[in-house]
């Protein structure tokens, strides 16, 4: 049986702007769009601990919080996986990143989604142990619920398929 695309929204839930992952995911429940189209998922893992939740999908969203210095807090960008750099180091599950773990998944031939992107949210902070978003990274949810819906109206029209 074909397994529904998949929405993986990362973070923790106790550090402010990293809740995003978790708010986005708790918005995206609530809506009917999304009933019965995709699978919506909220994990505070990362690396190797992703791969069960992603394979034999046929696409992926995997939704972030990033710290780059270069967009303002609240800014919603989407990207292709493609974008992101894998490890350079393999010393443990936790310091592996998504792009590394998918690779190694794709060699054990594990089938992994062909359309992986991800969308981000710039953070304000990722330090402070709260269970509110800043001001901005909260105004950014509706935004990004909006983008969510145009990436799955898009991989609906496409038939979105594996790739080995």
């Amino acid at each position: 049986m074909l397994k529904l695309p998949i929405i993986l929204c990362l973070g923790n839930e106790i550090i402010s702007d990293d809740r995003f992952g978790y708010e986005v995911a708790e918005a995206l429940k609530d809506d009917a769009v999304f009933c019965g189209t995709v699978e919506v998922h909220f994990a505070a893992r990362a690396g190797f601990e992703l791969i069960p939740l992603l394979a034999e999908r046929p696409a992926a969203l995997v939704v972030d919080t990033i710290r780059t210095g270069h967009d303002q807090p609240g800014t919603v960008r989407m990207h292709d996986m493609g974008a992101f750099a894998p490890s350079n180091h393999l010393v443990n599950s936790h310091q592996i990143s998504l792009p590394t773990a998918l690779a190694l998944a794709r060699l054990y031939g594990i089938p992994m989604p062909a359309s992986i992107e991800v969308l981000t949210v710039e953070a304000a902070d990722l330090e402070t142990l709260s269970e509110a978003l800043t001001v901005r990274v909260a105004a950014a949810v509706a935004p990004a619920q909006q983008l969510i819906r145009k990436w799955l109206n898009s991989k609906v029209e496409n038939h979105v398929s594996f790739k080995d």
